[in-house]
């Protein structure tokens, strides 16, 4: 199931769709930065109110296996704000959430959703499984999918063709 877009009086659906790409190209910014620094490139905007929080991946610096991108940009808000409910919060992400940052979202509240590329080994918001839409879940969040899909998919398999093609220097990494 691929989420949609869905518009409501108060933000038409030509207006979701250039923030909603605005934000998301802003996040592929970050990503290709993280991926200069041998990172997955996925990178993430948040915004709540005035507040707008830009995170990437960082895994591989920190070393911390949930330094993903989402999860650094609910911490940096949550600190930011003094609380850890992020109502009325949109995360704009390069890539479907997986599993932990799907719970991390839903736990923090926040109100929408919007992501790049589908991740078909990985997804939780609907590719692999939808923890958003789960039996358990105690908070809805709204999911966009497929922002700038086919340009988030690109850099992802530029990445990890780079990775393969064994290039050691991740400076090297140049995405088209």
């Amino acid at each position: 199931m691929r989420p949609t877009i869905t518009p409501t009086p108060e933000a038409p659906l030509d207006q979701l769709d250039l923030e909603d790409e605005k934000q998301i190209r802003r996040a592929m910014e970050l990503a290709d930065e993280a991926a200069h620094h041998g990172e997955v490139p996925v990178g993430a905007v948040l915004i709540i109110g005035d507040l707008v929080i830009e995170t990437a991946n960082e895994r591989e610096r920190r070393p911390d296996p949930t330094a993903h991108a989402e999860i650094l940009a609910l911490r940096e808000a949550a600190r930011r704000l003094g609380s850890w409910r992020l109502s009325g919060a949109t995360v704009y992400v390069t890539k479907e959430p997986c599993p932990m940052c799907a719970g991390a979202l839903i736990a923090a509240r926040v109100a929408r959703v919007v992501f790049g590329a589908y991740d078909a080994k990985g997804g939780a918001a609907g590719s692999v499984i939808d923890l958003f839409n789960g039996a358990a879940v105690f908070h809805w969040v709204e999911i966009t999918g497929g922002v700038c899909e086919s340009e988030a998919a690109q850099q992802l398999q530029d990445f990890f063709r780079h990775r393969r093609q064994g290039a050691s220097n991740p400076e090297r990494y140049h995405r088209r």
